[in-house]
């Protein structure tokens, strides 16, 4: 009859590694939740500097005959903020 003794220290051996998936998986949930409203935060933080940009792009004077007023040649428009995509 060593078999039931077996048995309640394997179900004994199981409970406890329920509990610790548990906590283990609580753990991670709390983590999940912080790094996913760390990249909204930082989505948000994105959005309003790309706004900023778009409003000083739009604020500087246009270029005549290809050139802009300082004398720099053009930039590429590929390097254009406006074309980043997230």
């Amino acid at each position: 009859m060593s078999r039931l003794p077996d048995l309640a220290e394997r179900i004994e051996r199981l409970l406890l590694r329920h509990e610790e998936q548990k906590r283990t998986n609580t753990l991670l949930e709390q983590q999940l939740r912080a790094v996913t409203d760390e990249r909204d935060n930082l989505r948000s933080r994105l959005a309003a500097a790309r706004a900023r940009i778009d409003a000083l792009i739009d604020r500087l004077p246009a270029s005549e005959g290809g050139r802009a007023d300082d004398g720099a040649s053009p930039a590429d428009p590929g390097d254009s903020p406006r074309s980043v995509q997230p």
